[in-house]
């Protein structure tokens, strides 16, 4: 593998920061960048200026209105979106099931949900866990029992993201109990306007209402809905988890937030002296940068390799779980930063049209929700442990 861009990378490197100059909408970056919360709206403008500009669906095929970038112009595109603060797109439809349907669906379902994503007419959410169900996602309990044309659904999942603004949920359902468990799952596509779906917020302890319960009472799904074949569900499950687990590595975030934090140290005092000067605290952040520099040399491999026509294997699980720590070290050290000011948090200051007066900094609070909300990194997508185990048995062969 050849690390270092080539003189076409590195021109389009310059056209992705011409671009985000002129289109990235200032009220929008200044949210992402003081870590404030962001509305739907916020969400759908950016998509449609991504979608004028031709560079949404960056993980699609052409032909379904993708964009024919290569693995390394994707890295690059989020490393510099990540530096001007760009919103992360909302994965679930045009990252996650979008894919799913690509590689799977039938031409009906392509032509139905596809171009419905692009427009922003459709919002996704995730239905895989439940609350007995989690890294164990084999053990889920939700049932769909086909009566003639539909399926008839009852259960729970919990940890739905952003499930009170969607309108369309990808659930993985049992629709076998004769068979061991990962062969007797399915993957329908569900419209959360259907009677018998009930939706309650979990308010977690940034004070966000970011999760939810999706609660399912005799819920009716045509049949038309289910992406592949009956029982099958676990194999496109795989394939979607795959890609999740390497972007939850999150490796143009950790450049950014590592940013923030070094500018931080600078301005924050210690015995009259910068932050960054102090020599233990500044070999915290050097060990965070080399493991931070090392991360991201092992996602140019595993992108080397797709752009060489693999796909991510085990290793993505290696990235999982080293991303997600060094996000979270990154966060602490933040939070470290600010010091005493971190102990107040008031969840109002997270607007970024806050008027009133602040409890301590005016970045304790964002710093704060951040450290306390990305404790979620090291679980979701599959545990760490459980990635680890992967790592153990599919590379190391134990």
């Amino acid at each position: 593998m050849n690390i270092n861009y080539t003189p076409e990378e590195l021109a389009f490197r310059d056209d992705v920061r011409a671009f985000l100059d002129q289109a990235l909408p200032a009220d929008i970056a200044a949210k992402v960048k003081g870590f404030r919360h962001l509305t739907k709206e916020d969400h759908q403008r950016w998509q449609q200026i991504l979608c004028k500009q031709g560079w949404y669906a960056t993980h699609w095929p052409e032909e379904y209105g993708g964009v024919k970038w290569t693995p390394v112009q994707k890295h690059i595109w989020d490393e510099e979106s990540c530096q001007y603060g760009v919103p992360r797109s909302v994965p679930f439809g045009v990252n996650m099931v979008a894919p799913v349907i690509i590689k799977f669906g039938n031409e009906e379902q392509k032509q139905t949900y596809l171009p419905r994503i692009l427009s922003g007419e459709d919002w996704w959410c995730q239905g895989y866990s439940e609350p007995g169900a989690g890294s164990d996602l084999a053990s889920l309990k939700a049932r769909a029992v086909r009566e003639g044309d539909h399926y008839i659904v009852n259960g729970q999942k919990t940890w739905t993201t952003l499930g009170q603004y969607a309108n369309m949920i990808f659930c993985l359902v049992r629709t076998n109990t004769e068979v061991k468990a990962q062969e007797g799952i399915s993957f329908l596509l569900i419209d959360m306007n259907t009677p018998g779906i009930t939706v309650r917020p979990i308010i977690t302890l940034d004070g966000e209402h970011e999760v939810n319960e999706v609660f399912f009472q005799d819920v009716k799904v045509p049949v038309e809905n289910r992406v592949g074949e009956e029982d099958k569900g676990w194999t496109y499950a795989k394939f979607l988890l795959t890609y999740e687990r390497t972007g939850l590595a999150g490796i143009g975030l950790s450049k950014a937030a590592l940013s923030h934090l070094k500018h931080l140290a600078s301005r924050c005092i210690k015995n009259g002296r910068p932050l960054i000067e102090d020599t233990s605290f500044s070999q915290r952040i050097a060990r965070v940068e080399i493991d931070l520099t090392a991360a991201t040399i092992s996602n140019l491999r595993i992108i080397a390799a797709v752009e060489g026509g693999g796909m991510p294997g085990a290793e993505s699980s290696m990235l999982k779980v080293k991303g997600t720590e060094i996000r979270q070290a990154i966060n602490d050290l933040a939070r470290r930063a600010i010091g005493p000011y971190a102990i107040p948090f008031a969840e109002e200051e997270l607007n970024l049209d806050y008027e009133g007066e602040f409890l301590s900094d005016e970045n304790a609070a964002p710093l704060s929700a951040q450290y306390f909300n990305n404790r979620k990194l090291s679980i979701f997508g599959g545990s760490n442990e459980i990635q680890k185990n992967i790592v153990s048995k599919m590379i190391l062969g134990l």
